[in-house]
């Protein structure tokens, strides 16, 4: 699924409701919820959402109402994606990466032998 966002740096609470067909009390909740959503506050106290917040959002909505996880499971979910999405990671760095993990494991395994 394409999300097409609005050709705008930021979005006020309302339009982000609209969007995302959330209520405007919800997304004031999650940002209690979840510290990675916090939008920006203009001067006169607005809530200004980013791109990078709408998608937080989409992806919380999604975890909550698709996959039907709780707060607490969402909250953890978003933190492991978090800990271990590095887009930098090249295909050839993962493949090391997996090489050491194995390598630490038979380790640990001949030890335990």
């Amino acid at each position: 699924m394409s999300t097409v966002f609005p050709d705008k740096l930021y979005l006020r609470i309302g339009e982000v409701s609209v969007f995302t067909g959330l209520p405007s009390s919800v997304l004031r909740y999650w940002e209690s919820e979840f510290v990675t959503l916090s939008p920006r506050k203009s001067s006169t106290g607005q809530r200004l959402y980013s791109r990078k917040d709408i998608e937080q959002i989409l992806e919380i909505k999604k975890l909550l109402y698709a996959d039907k996880l709780t707060i607490e499971g969402a909250r953890k979910r978003i933190e492991v994606r978090k800990r271990y999405h590095k887009p930098e990671l090249s295909m050839e760095r993962l493949a090391a990466l997996i090489e050491d993990v194995k390598l630490e494991l038979r380790g640990l395994r001949d030890q335990l032998q």
